[in-house]
């Protein structure tokens, strides 16, 4: 019987199933061949670069285990419409089928401006260009006080009154979004990006989305311009930053990432500079910092990557003028990073634990950081402390909080963990910074810190046995949002002075937790 693959089944088997036809090392037979093109090929492509459905590429699926590759292949995928192939296939079969997933390419693809515009559809044209001071929301609630709930479990969004934490609306987002929403500098608008690619955008007072398109194959991250005309996407894969006209998503530019002598890289992440009217992006396999300015008289000290502008007026002639590169080298390549709150030192980590500060305005690394094991900068956060300000990351593989004096650079305090964490988050208006434990045994324990004594001061378990994770505050620092971190998981709402629990919704994996006030105000207690 035929089996169709539509847009939500999981990538794991069509990517097994797809390498048997393409870009692997391992030499395939025409019946798998046959198989892939007969179930896969109409949704995913010949070519495994995806269209209704997802790319089917390794790459994009590095956090599922072979294990669990099998049993997908073999029993389906729940909430999905994957089908279980275990009267179709043999035990031989899934098991070569899941070799073949962690089999990598020998090429790098491409995704050029054919399949991007190919790509592109604008949903409600009469709600591209939003004015937000005439323009009234649909709801009642603040919208400066309203959180977007990302539900991993079943690839949901959840629009939440942040005054009487009770859902307003719910729509169905994007397959494994990443990197965080990015809202538009009045919070009419946000923008999400997915690891398949896919930005969409949506409007926050109408609930509708707007536009969407594929900017890529495998997609880290995307930032908005502070004056609102434009998104930048990093990728993965093709090594490009690609810039798009935020009112619709059409197409601007294409930047491919490399050093100019043949080595090209992935992007590791791309963020807004407010200050600077650039957008800041690290590369993951050469040692720069790329800073793309958006300005319309671009600073000195920029020069023009050989590109296209592939605006509409533009004829697909090469321009001369928008989106120079400053390219800053730095002493290895990096990660994550963030920035201080003047936007003048970005302090970034690669994997193996090196920890640099890198002086934007001077182009150089200033600093090396006393940081262990992995830390996940990405997710640091300021706040003062004395006389000086502070900077504070939870660590991926060691269990402590680093505190550095970003006067002097130097450690001021460790504090030990009861695990590894991934999120750290805090409010201006709150003597503490929260951070979770995210791995290990003690999963489900999030840790309170006293940000004047620099000491742990209580730890919650908001549901024993389950993972709690990635906290956000409120508007005004009143309220602290933890998520249980499990398909059969919650929203837990705590008051932000009492560390006492005030209400707990129900919610499939919640993931991050984006306040529109904390994010647009650019908030020394959250990410970026």
């Amino acid at each position: 019987m035929k089996r169709n693959m539509s847009f939500a089944l999981s990538a794991v088997l069509l990517i097994a199933l797809s390498t048997l036809l393409n870009g692997g090392a391992v030499a395939q037979d025409a019946g798998t061949q046959a198989l892939y093109k007969e179930h896969c090929a109409e949704c995913h492509g010949v070519d495994r670069l995806g269209g209704q459905g997802p790319a089917l590429l390794p790459q994009n699926l590095k956090r599922l285990r072979k294990k669990k590759a099998v049993g997908v292949i073999a029993n389906g995928r729940a909430a999905t419409q994957m089908p279980g192939f275990a009267e179709v296939l043999t035990k031989d079969q899934i098991a070569a089928l899941t070799d073949f997933v962690y089999t990598p390419l020998d090429h790098i693809p491409t995704w050029g401006p054919e399949q991007i515009r190919s790509s592109h559809v604008v949903h409600k044209p009469e709600l591209v260009e939003g004015n937000a001071k005439t323009a009234k929301p649909v709801y009642d609630a603040d919208p400066l006080n309203v959180f977007l709930v990302v539900e991993a479990g079943d690839h949901h969004v959840t629009v939440l009154d942040g005054d009487k934490f009770e859902p307003i609306h719910r729509f169905k987002s994007r397959f494994a979004l990443h990197g965080g929403p990015k809202y538009s500098s009045d919070g009419r608008f946000v923008y999400f990006a997915s690891r398949d690619g896919w930005i969409s955008k949506f409007d926050m007072y109408r609930l509708e989305t707007v536009a969407e398109v594929r900017a890529g194959i495998n997609t880290r991250n995307a930032a908005v311009s502070s004056d609102d005309r434009y998104v930048i996407v990093g990728n993965y894969l093709p090594h490009t930053l690609v810039v798009l006209k935020a009112s619709d998503l059409s197409l601007i530019k294409i930047i491919p990432v490399g050093d100019g002598k043949g080595n090209s890289s992935r992007v590791s992440a791309v963020y807004n500079a407010p200050p600077r009217s650039s957008f800041i992006a690290a590369l993951k396999d050469i040692p720069e910092v790329w800073e793309i300015s958006y300005d319309d008289d671009p600073p000195a000290g920029f020069s023009l990557p050989w590109v296209h502008d592939y605006r509409e007026d533009s004829g697909d002639a090469p321009k001369s003028e928008p989106f120079p590169v400053r390219r800053i080298k730095v002493e290895r390549h990096l990660d994550d990073f963030f920035f201080d709150q003047e936007y003048i030192h970005l302090i970034g980590a690669s994997r193996d634990g090196h920890a640099q500060v890198v002086n934007l305005d001077a182009r150089r690394s200033v600093a090396d950081l006393d940081l262990k094991g992995m830390p996940h900068l990405g997710s640091g956060i300021t706040w003062r402390w004395g006389d000086t300000t502070v900077l504070a990351t939870p660590n991926l593989k060691t269990g402590e909080v680093t505190i550095i004096d970003t006067a002097t650079w130097k450690t001021v305090k460790r504090l030990k963990t009861l695990g590894p964490g991934f999120f750290m988050r805090s409010h201006d208006n709150s003597r503490y910074a929260w951070v979770d434990v995210f791995f290990g045994p003690n999963r489900d324990a999030m840790h309170v810190i006293d940000k004047e004594k620099l000491e742990i001061v209580e730890t919650l378990r908001p549901e024993p046995g389950k993972t709690a994770a990635h906290v956000e505050f409120d508007k005004s620092g009143a309220h602290a949002l933890v998520s249980v971190w499990d398909k059969k998981g919650a929203l837990v709402v705590y008051d932000a002075k009492t560390l006492k629990e005030v209400k707990r919704l129900p919610m499939s994996k919640p993931s991050g937790k984006y306040n529109v006030h904390n994010k647009i105000t650019y908030s020394a207690g959250t990410s970026h």
